[in-house]
């Protein structure tokens, strides 16, 4: 699995990153992300779910979210 730290990125930037992983990522690749920024944790979950994409919560702590994303086909 690879893992994305952008926890020390700000909007819009950490889902910028996210969606140049999913163009290079194979179908069913799963990924870790780490998000701290308050706008990354509501809108890269959304736009994921949006776009078919599996999400599941890791740990949500006040610092940072941590997610696995699975690249829909």
């Amino acid at each position: 699995m690879d893992t994305l730290d952008a926890s020390a990125l700000r909007c819009p930037l950490p889902l910028l990153q996210v969606k140049l992983w999913l163009k290079t990522a194979t179908d069913g690749q799963e990924l870790q992300l780490l998000v701290s920024d308050a706008g990354s944790r509501q809108d890269i979950p959304a736009y994921l779910l949006r776009m078919g994409h599996g999400v599941s919560v890791v740990s949500d702590t006040p610092s940072v979210l941590t997610l696995t994303i699975t690249k829909a086909p």
